[in-house]
C-alpha cells in the first residue's frame, strides 16, 4: 500500500482534517457535504465522516458549512515584472492561489535561458507553485535580428516545472518562417503547450495559428472565446491590472460552457495586488458575469491543471496535492482560509508566511547601461510631415503624420499641442544602446519626460516627453539600474527603481506600490491625460496590439511586419 491508503481506510490517523464543509469535486462539477482527509501533504479521502482519521496529533479545522475548494491556479501570468515574486506571493496565497503559471517576458528578452532559470531559483522554494514557459522573444526576428540560443532555450522544455513555450504574437508565426519553430517542435515532441497572443487575429489566420498554438488570452468578446475553442484553442480569460475579459467569459460560457475556458490575471501589479486581491477577484467577476460558482472555479482549477498537465492539482480528489481554500462567501468568494501542500498558510487574516529575498547575480542589477548621446534623441529637420505613433487606449496604437516644429535644423516636439517626442534605446547585453526617436500624439500636453526600462517584450529603455528633460530621464534611469523616472526642467520628479533585471523592483511589495502612486501622480500632474500613463508607455514596445509601435531601428509598423522610417512614402 502506498502511505495514504491507511489513512484512507481508516486504519490510521491523518495529519490534518477539514469537517462540516462544502467540498467542491469541480469534476462534476458539484458541492457536496464530505470531510477532507490529508496526510503527507496530499489528500487521502473524501468521507462524508472523517471521525476514523481523527487522532491525538490531527489538525482539525472546522469549515462550518464554508466552500472547500482546491487553491486557485492562474492559468497566465507575467511574475517577472514589476515587482520580485518572492517579495509578493504573500499576497497571492491570501487571495486563495496556490499556483501561477506564468510567462517570463520580463527576464527572458535580454538574460535568454539564464533569465528563466533565475526566475526558477527565485521561486524554488516558496510556499507556492510557480511553474513556467520557455520566452520565444530572444528567437523572434520579424522587427531585428534573433539574440537567442534556439538550442538553449528549447533544452529547458525538459524541466518538469516548464509547461511549455510562451506567448507569441500571431504577427510572428502566420505565414512566415521563424526561429522560434525550434521551440514550437521542441514542445510537441515532449506533450507540452505553446501558448499565443492573438489580439487582431481571426478567420484564416486564427486556423494557421492553431496549427502552432494551444492557447490564447486575447479573446475580449465572447465571439472571440468562441471562435478560439472550435479552432482547437484553450481559451484563457484574464481580469488584472491589464484589463477584465470577464464579461466575454460570461457571454461565451453561455454558449460553449466550463471545459474549455481558464482564468488568469495577465499579470496583476502591486497596487491591485495589496488592494484588491488576486485569483479571488478573477473568479468573483466570473461569477458576476453569469458563471455558476461550481464552474468559475473549474476554470480557476480543474481547467487549467488539465490543460498544462500539472500533475496532481486543480482537484480534491484522493492522491492530490492538497492546495485548499476555504470561502464563506461564494458572491465575493472572501477567501478565510489557505493550504498549500498540507499546510495552513493562511487563516482568519493572518498569513504565517513572509517575504523572502534572493541575491540574483551581479549583472542583474546592472544591466541598463544606454547612450545618453544628445543626438540620440534629436530629429533632423525636414520640410515634409513625418510618421507619428498615435496612442488611442490600452495597448492599442495607430499611424498618423505630423509637422513639428523646427529649431536649429532639429525637429523638436511640442508639448502644448500634444505633439511630444519618443526614443527607444537597446539596452539588451549583444547591443550597442542606441535606438530611434520619433514622435508621438495622443498622450496630453505633457511638460518634461518620462523614461522606463519596463517595457514590454525587448530589452530597451524608452523615454517620452521634450527637450533635455528626455535625456536626463534616461541618465537617472541608467544609475538606479532600471526603473522610472519622471524628470520636469531637469529635475527628477520622482523615481522608482527596478533594479532587478531592470524590470523588477526588489522593494518591499508595499513601498513599490506607493512608488507606482507617486509615478502615476507626477504623468497626470505634468499633463498626461490618458486613462492608463504608465501603461500607455510601457506598451509602445509592444507588437502584440496593433498597429504602429517602437522598435531600436524604427517604428514597427504590426500590419505590414516591417520596419518603417519617419519619413512617409
Amino acid at each position: 500500500m502506498n502511505d495514504l491508503q491507511p489513512v484512507a481506510l481508516g486504519e490510521e490517523p491523518a495529519d490534518l482534517v477539514i469537517r462540516n464543509g462544502r467540498v467542491l469535486l469541480p469534476e462534476p462539477g458539484e458541492f457536496q457535504a464530505r470531510d477532507v482527509v490529508v496526510t503527507n501533504n496530499r489528500v487521502a479521502a473524501l468521507p462524508k465522516d472523517a471521525t476514523d482519521a481523527i487522532g491525538d496529533d490531527t489538525k482539525v479545522i472546522n469549515a462550518n458549512d464554508r466552500v472547500v475548494s482546491p487553491g486557485f491556479i492562474d492559468a497566465h501570468t507575467h511574475i517577472d515584472l514589476h515587482q520580485t515574486f518572492e517579495n509578493a506571493y504573500h499576497y497571492a496565497l491570501e487571495g486563495g492561489t496556490t499556483t501561477v503559471v506564468t510567462e517570463v517576458t520580463g527576464f527572458g528578452p535580454a538574460f535568454g535561458p539564464e533569465g528563466v532559470e533565475q526566475m526558477l531559483a527565485a521561486t524554488s522554494y516558496l510556499p507556492i507553485r510557480v511553474y513556467a514557459t520557455v520566452p520565444p522573444q530572444p528567437l523572434l526576428d520579424t522587427f531585428g535580428p534573433a539574440r537567442g540560443d534556439s538550442d538553449a532555450l528549447a533544452n529547458l522544455l525538459e524541466d518538469a516545472r516548464i509547461v511549455g513555450v510562451g506567448e507569441t504574437d500571431w504577427i510572428h508565426a502566420v505565414g512566415r518562417d521563424t526561429p522560434a519553430e525550434a521551440l514550437y517542435d521542441r514542445a510537441e515532441r515532449v506533450g507540452k503547450t505553446v501558448s499565443g497572443h492573438a489580439a487582431g487575429c481571426s478567420e484564416e489566420k486564427l486556423q494557421a495559428f492553431s496549427t502552432i498554438i494551444d492557447d490564447d488570452h486575447e479573446a475580449i468578446s465572447g465571439e472571440g472565446i468562441v471562435e478560439r475553442v472550435e479552432n482547437g484553442i484553450h481559451a484563457i480569460g484574464r481580469c488584472g491590472s491589464i484589463r477584465d475579459d470577464m464579461r466575454a467569459v460570461g457571454e461565451a460560457y453561455e454558449e460553449i460552457g466550463a471545459d474549455e475556458i481558464s482564468l488568469s490575471t495577465d499579470g496583476m501589479w502591486p497596487r491591485e495586488l495589496i488592494r484588491e486581491g488576486y485569483m479571488d477577484v478573477v473568479v468573483r467577476r466570473a461569477i458576476e458575469e453569469g458563471v455558476p460558482p461550481a464552474d468559475a472555479i473549474r476554470m480557476a482549477t480543474l481547467n487549467p491543471a488539465r490543460h498544462f498537465g500539472l500533475q496532481n492539482l486543480g482537484s480534491l480528489a484522493p492522491g492530490n496535492i492538497a492546495d485548499i481554500v476555504l470561502i464563506d462567501d461564494l458572491e465575493t468568494v472572501n477567501v478565510t482560509t489557505v493550504i498549500s501542500g498540507g499546510e495552513v498558510v493562511y487563516n482568519k487574516h493572518e498569513t504565517t508566511v513572509a517575504p523572502r529575498s534572493y541575491e540574483y547575480p551581479e549583472h542583474f542589477y546592472d544591466s541598463v547601461n544606454v547612450s545618453t548621446d544628445p543626438d540620440q534623441f534629436r530629429v533632423s529637420a525636414t520640410d515634409k510631415p513625418v510618421r507619428a505613433i498615435e496612442y488611442r487606449e490600452g495597448l492599442l496604437s495607430g499611424q498618423t503624420t505630423v509637422s513639428p516644429p523646427v529649431e536649429d535644423d532639429e525637429l523638436v516636439a511640442a508639448p502644448e499641442d500634444d505633439l511630444l517626442k519618443v526614443t527607444l534605446l537597446d539596452r539588451h547585453p549583444e547591443g550597442d544602446g542606441t535606438g530611434f526617436t520619433g514622435f508621438l500624439t495622443g498622450y496630453g500636453s505633457f511638460e518634461g519626460a518620462v523614461a522606463t526600462s519596463v517595457v514590454w517584450e525587448t530589452p530597451g529603455v524608452i523615454a517620452v516627453g521634450s527637450g533635455d528633460d528626455m535625456r536626463r530621464a534616461v541618465t537617472h534611469v541608467n544609475e538606479m539600474g532600471g526603473g522610472w523616472a519622471v524628470v520636469r526642467d531637469g529635475e527628477v520628479v520622482t523615481e522608482l527603481p527596478m533594479r532587478v533585471a531592470g524590470v523588477c523592483s526588489d522593494l518591499e511589495v508595499e513601498e513599490t506600490a506607493k512608488l507606482y502612486d507617486a509615478v502615476e501622480s507626477a504623468l497626470r500632474t505634468l499633463g498626461a491625460n490618458v486613462e492608463r500613463p504608465m501603461l500607455a508607455v510601457q506598451t509602445l514596445t509592444f507588437p502584440g496590439v496593433p498597429s504602429l509601435k517602437m522598435a531600436p531601428s524604427g517604428y514597427a509598423d504590426i500590419f505590414s511586419r516591417e520596419i518603417v522610417g519617419l519619413q512617409v512614402e
